[in-house]
């Protein structure tokens, strides 16, 4: 048996710190795995946000959602906007109340969809702070990244960066990644350690 890969460490990782009743979010909604597998985490009391620019995304996110037993979900908010704009877009009784926010950076992967369309090194570093403040202390932030496409290998050292230089006292962060294959996707998770 093989190690996980890392869309599936991810959810083990998450899914080991959320709770039934818990918010979440989803920072780059794609096809709605990652919404989905939040929603089925926090079930029907959670609260799940997703957000994504591509309204092809949202709808696919959507029609992945609708799949389901409704009761057994709670009620999912997708958002077309940029992740960096996470903040002010979720409500104030929720922030620093996060247990878990989840990105798939990179370019949507589904058919038809333009691969030139990625998410951008600012954004993501911006929407990646706002994250860790967001999270309630032991939530969990996780990052997938794909150093394989062009931008990619440039977001993926920067927010490799960016955890590297997180405070200890802060958050403890951990890389999962395959070192003979540089141009696979791997994974930086970060969990919060007190409020900031």
């Amino acid at each position: 048996m093989g190690f996980l890969s890392v869309l599936s460490f991810a959810h083990k990782l998450v899914g080991e710190r959320l709770q039934p009743g818990d918010a979440a979010v989803d920072a780059t909604a794609g096809t709605g795995a990652d919404t989905l597998f939040l929603a089925r985490v926090c079930g029907p009391r959670g609260r799940i946000f997703a957000f994504d620019i591509q309204a092809e995304a949202l709808a696919l996110t959507q029609a992945r959602l609708l799949k389901e037993e409704p009761a057994l979900l709670p009620a999912v908010t997708l958002l077309q906007q940029s992740h960096a704009e996470m903040a002010e877009a979720l409500p104030g009784d929720i922030h620093g109340k996060l247990g878990a926010v989840m990105f798939n950076l990179g370019y949507l992967p589904a058919a038809g969809a333009d691969p030139s369309l990625i998410t951008q090194t600012s954004s993501t570093l911006h929407a990646l702070d706002a994250a860790l403040r967001l999270l309630r202390p032991r939530g969990i932030l996780t990052a997938v990244l794909y150093p394989g496409h062009a931008g990619g290998d440039e977001e993926a050292a920067a927010v490799e960066s960016w955890a590297a230089a997180l405070p200890q006292a802060a958050a403890q962060a951990i890389v999962y990644r395959q070192p003979q294959k540089p141009a696979a996707p791997y994974l930086i998770a970060v969990e919060k350690k007190q409020q900031q």
